[in-house]
C-alpha cells in the first residue's frame, strides 16, 4: 500500500467515526473511578463476587424448598398424568394425547407347573410316575413393547417351513400324556391279575339313589328356569347365534365364511398412545424378573435398580405387592417403553396398599425418583388400558405374548404357522383375545416340546393337539382330526403384502365406473417374489389385456388361482410346468391396467370366482380314521391336564 492509498484509507476511517485512541490501562487519572480506556480490577472483582454470591444463595434456597433432594427434573408427561373420575367407560375414548379414560380390560398371564400321574411301559411292566407339565394361560398382548423387538417380518414362505410335520428321531424328547386315573407318589409298578371267580363286589348303588338320579335327569332335560328350550326344528329367523355368539345357555355353532365387523369409531390420533398396566404379585418374586417379563430391557432394569437402591433396596417383591406400569411411545422405535413404575406393598393391618416408590423416565432417557401417581382403587384382577386405535396385529401379539412367557423363537414360529392358514396374521387383535399352551418341562439341555395350543380370537376358539402316527410323524390336529394347514395360501407373496382392495364391487381406479373386482390387490415393492399358492400345473403363462403379465395355475378338485400385473416371470417355467406350494413363479410389478406395483390374486372354484381371504379352503392333511379312537383319548388326556389345579410348588406368575 503506497502513501496515497494509506491517506485515503485513514480519511475513510475518520469519516465513519473511528479515531486513534490510547491503549487500555489500569492506571486511573481521576482517583478510584475509571474513565474511557481505563480499567479497575477492584470493580471487576466486585462484579464477579456479586454474581457468585447470588448463584449460591438461589441454589441454597432451591435445595431447602425441595427438602434436600438432589434431583429436581422429572418427566412431566410421566408423573403428572391426571386420572379424572368417570361413571362408565365409553368405547370412543380413543385419544392418544388427552387425559380421557381409555377402555380397560382384565388381563391374565399365568405360567403354571401342573403334575399328573403318567402311565408308561418300561421293560414290559406298566410304571406310574408323576410328570410335570408347563401350562400357559394368557390374554394376547395389547401393546407392543421391547419384548417384540427384532421380530422377523411376516413371511408366508417362512411359515410354510415352520409348519412341516415333526419327524421322530433317536434324540427326540419322549412325550407321554397317558394320564393314570389315580394320583401316586414316586414310582409305582402295576401288575394285572385275574379276579377270583368267587369275588362278589359290594353293592354301591341303591334303588333310591338310582330313582333320584333318573328323576333329576328327566327334570333337567325338560325344564330349566334359566336355559332356553332346545328346539327340534329350525329357528324362525336369524339371530346373533348364527354368527357363533352364544350366552352359554343355548346350543350354538360357529358360522363359517362370515366376518364379524366391529363398530367403526374415529380415533383421536393414529400414533401409539399411553397404556397403564396394573399387576398383582401372587408369590415372592424377584423384581427384576417381573420387569423383564413386562417389557423392561436389561439396560432399563439396571438403571431402575440403581435409582431404587436407597428408597427400596429389596430385590424381591412379597406376595400381594402391586405394580402400576405406565407405557408410552418410544422415540426410536414403533414400540411402547415403560414411562413410570410404581411399587405398592400391602398393609395387612389396615388392609390397604401403601405406595413405596416410583421411578419415571426423563426427557434424557434416565430413570429418576418420581412422585406417587394419583390414587386409584386397585381392582381384584390384573388390568390394562387399551388403545383401541393401535392394537397390534395377531402376528406381533403372539410374538410379544410368547416371549413374555419365555417361549423360544422356534416354538413361537410353529404356533404362528399352525394358525396362519385360517387366521389373517396381519389383522389386529381384539381386547380379551387369549391363548392357552401346554408343553413339556424343559430337559437338561433346555429343550421343550409343544403339546397343545388353543387360540381364541373374538368368539372363535381354535384348538390344536399334538399327535403322532405309527410312521413316526408328529403333527398338530384340531378336534376333527385335521391339521391347520391348507392346500392353498391366501397371500402368496413375500411378506404377505398390504391389502389395498378387497373382492367385490368397487369404483375402478382407472375407468371410474362401478365394476366387480374379481380378486384382492396385495401391494408390495416392485420385484417382490410371488409364490405358487399351492401344488398344481401352470395353465396360462403370458400377457393378458388388463392383467399384464399373468399366470394361472390349475389345482386339484376344481381349484384355480391367478396372479396378475407381474413385472416379469421366472426363467424355466411355462404353460404345462408343475409347481409346488411356495415355489417362486414371478415378481411383483405394475403391468397392464394398474395404478401401482401390486399382486392381483384370484381364486376360482369350479370356474366361479370367490373371495380369496374368506373362502373356506380344504385342509391339507387329515388324520386317518384308524387313529380316531387313539386321538380322542389323547385329546381327553390333554383337556384333563388343562383343567387341573396347578402344583402347590414351583408356581411362576408371568404377570407379576
Amino acid at each position: 500500500m503506497n502513501a496515497a492509498q494509506r491517506n485515503r484509507h485513514t480519511a475513510l476511517l475518520k469519516s465513519t467515526g473511528f479515531e486513534d485512541s490510547p491503549a487500555l490501562t489500569v492506571q486511573s487519572t481521576d482517583g478510584e473511578i475509571p474513565h474511557g480506556r481505563e480499567l479497575s480490577f477492584a470493580w471487576l472483582t466486585g462484579t464477579v463476587m456479586t454474581g457468585l454470591t447470588s448463584v449460591l444463595l438461589m441454589g441454597a434456597a432451591l435445595y431447602v424448598s425441595f427438602q434436600g433432594q438432589d434431583t429436581f427434573s422429572t418427566a412431566y408427561e410421566a408423573l403428572q398424568i391426571s386420572r379424572p373420575q368417570a361413571d362408565a367407560l365409553t368405547p370412543t375414548d380413543l385419544s392418544a394425547k388427552s387425559s380421557r379414560l381409555r377402555p380397560v380390560t382384565a388381563t391374565r398371564s399365568d405360567l403354571e407347573i401342573i403334575e399328573a400321574s403318567i402311565r408308561e411301559t418300561v421293560d414290559g411292566r406298566d410304571m406310574i410316575r408323576n410328570q410335570p407339565f408347563v401350562r400357559i394361560r394368557a390374554t394376547l398382548a395389547t401393546a407392543p413393547t421391547s419384548l417384540s423387538d427384532g421380530v422377523p417380518a411376516y413371511d408366508p414362505v417362512a411359515i410354510l417351513n415352520a409348519t412341516q410335520p415333526i419327524e421322530s428321531s433317536a434324540d427326540a424328547i419322549d412325550i407321554n400324556t397317558d394320564v393314570y386315573g389315580a394320583e401316586v407318589e414316586g414310582e409305582v409298578a402295576v401288575r394285572l391279575a385275574d379276579m377270583p371267580m368267587a369275588f362278589v363286589p359290594p353293592r354301591a348303588i341303591t334303588d333310591q339313589t338310582a330313582a333320584e338320579y333318573v328323576r333329576s335327569v328327566v327334570e333337567a332335560t325338560f325344564y330349566s328356569d334359566d336355559a332356553a328350550p332346545t328346539l327340534a326344528y329350525a329357528a324362525l329367523g336369524p339371530s346373533v347365534r348364527d354368527l357363533g355368539l352364544s350366552d352359554g345357555s343355548t346350543l350354538g355353532g360357529v358360522a363359517e365364511n362370515v366376518t364379524v365387523v366391529p363398530k367403526t369409531v374415529l380415533a383421536a390420533d393414529a400414533a401409539l398412545g399411553r397404556s397403564e398396566r396394573i399387576l398383582t404379585v401372587k408369590e415372592r418374586t424377584p423384581l427384576n424378573d417381573v420387569m423383564r417379563r413386562n417389557g423392561f430391557t436389561d439396560v432399563m432394569i439396571a438403571a431402575i435398580d440403581a435409582t431404587l437402591q436407597n428408597v427400596f433396596p429389596s430385590t424381591e417383591l412379597p406376595a400381594g405387592a402391586r405394580l402400576r406400569i405406565l407405557f408410552g411411545p418410544s422415540r426410536t422405535s414403533n414400540t411402547l417403553i415403560p414411562y413410570r413404575l410404581s411399587i405398592y406393598l400391602h398393609d395387612d393391618a389396615n388392609d390397604t396398599d401403601v405406595h413405596r416408590a416410583t421411578v419415571a423416565i426423563t426427557d434424557k432417557g434416565q430413570y429418576v425418583l418420581g412422585l406417587a401417581p394419583a390414587e386409584i382403587e386397585f381392582p381384584e384382577e390384573d388390568t390394562e388400558e387399551v388403545n383401541v386405535a393401535n392394537l397390534p396385529s395377531v402376528y406381533r401379539s403372539i410374538w410379544e405374548t410368547g416371549r413374555k412367557h419365555d417361549l423360544d423363537d422356534a416354538t413361537i414360529e410353529r404356533i404362528i404357522g399352525m394358525y396362519a392358514y385360517d387366521v389373517d396374521m396381519t389383522k389386529k387383535i381384539a381386547a380379551g383375545d387369549t391363548i392357552e399352551i401346554l408343553k413339556s418341562v424343559p430337559d437338561a439341555e433346555g429343550r421343550s416340546e409343544l403339546l397343545y395350543v388353543g387360540l381364541t380370537l373374538g368368539n372363535t376358539t381354535r384348538q390344536l393337539y399334538r399327535f403322532g402316527t405309527d410312521d413316526g410323524v408328529i403333527d398338530f390336529y384340531d378336534p376333527d382330526g385335521e391339521t391347520g394347514k391348507r392346500f392353498l395360501t391366501r397371500r402368496p407373496l413375500e411378506g404377505g403384502g398390504t391389502l389395498r382392495s378387497r373382492f367385490g364391487y368397487r369404483i375402478h381406479p382407472i375407468f371410474k365406473s362401478r365394476r366387480l373386482h374379481t380378486g384382492v390387490d396385495l401391494a408390495a415393492r416392485t420385484g417382490t417374489p410371488i409364490y405358487a399358492a399351492g401344488d398344481g400345473v401352470i395353465q396360462y403363462y403370458k400377457w393378458q389385456s388388463g392383467y399384464g403379465n399373468k399366470v394361472e395355475i390349475q389345482h386339484v378338485n376344481g381349484y384355480e388361482t391367478a396372479y396378475g400385473h407381474m413385472s416379469r416371470y421366472v426363467d424355466g417355467l411355462s404353460a404345462g410346468s408343475r409347481v409346488r406350494q411356495g415355489q417362486i413363479i414371478g415378481y411383483v410389478g405394475s403391468t397392464g391396467q394398474s395404478t401401482g406395483p401390486h399382486l392381483h390374486f384370484e381364486i376360482k372354484i369350479n370356474g366361479n370366482l370367490v373371495d380369496p381371504l374368506s373362502v373356506k379352503l380344504p385342509k391339507d392333511n387329515i388324520l386317518p380314521q384308524q387313529y380316531e379312537a387313539e386321538f380322542a383319548q389323547t385329546m381327553a388326556q390333554i383337556n384333563d391336564l388343562m383343567t387341573r389345579e396347578p402344583a402347590p410348588v414351583t408356581v411362576a406368575q408371568a404377570s407379576q
